[in-house]
């Protein structure tokens, strides 16, 4: 991957932390991108959007930073009702990435822990998609807990 791309991802801005999502066409990455920011303000955090379904990432100054692809900017998915307006985030630091996944290990494997993105390494979790899922999303961006717990 070159230091600029766009991908088929999510984005949201907790606090100053951005959370990437990322999975398959129908996976859920909208739907877990709403429900992170309303988590996230029902705990008293910032929460907003920053993209939807195809974001452009790219390295600087050794930082992921993601931003919304026009002309999708302010314009999320919500299942049944098609694409609707939203407030949004021109931009967001990527501290966490979440995979969205069908098949998870009972234990995550310690080199699923982090993955390289335009050649810099961000803290990863593979997860499935749901309200649960919020809430651990938004405990590791709020320090809560680690990404990733290796025995």
């Amino acid at each position: 991957m070159s230091d600029r791309e766009t991908i088929h991802a999510g984005c949201v801005l907790i606090g100053e932390a951005g959370l990437l999502i990322r999975g398959a066409s129908g996976s859920g990455k909208s739907t877990l991108a709403r429900e992170v920011v309303s988590r996230a303000v029902q705990v008293g955090r910032f929460g907003r959007l920053v993209s939807d379904d195809r974001t452009r990432i790219e390295a600087r100054h050794g930082r992921l930073v993601a931003q919304p692809v026009e002309p999708l900017d302010g314009c999320i998915e919500v299942f049944g009702l098609g694409i609707v307006r939203q407030s949004h985030e021109p931009a967001a630091v990527i501290r966490l990435v979440i995979d969205l996944c069908e098949d998870l290990p009972r234990y995550p494997d310690e080199r699923d822990g982090h993955v390289a993105l335009c050649g810099v390494m961000v803290p990863r979790i593979r997860m499935q998609a749901g309200a649960v899922s919020a809430d651990i999303a938004v405990a590791c961006l709020s320090g809560v807990c680690d990404t990733v717990v290796t025995l």
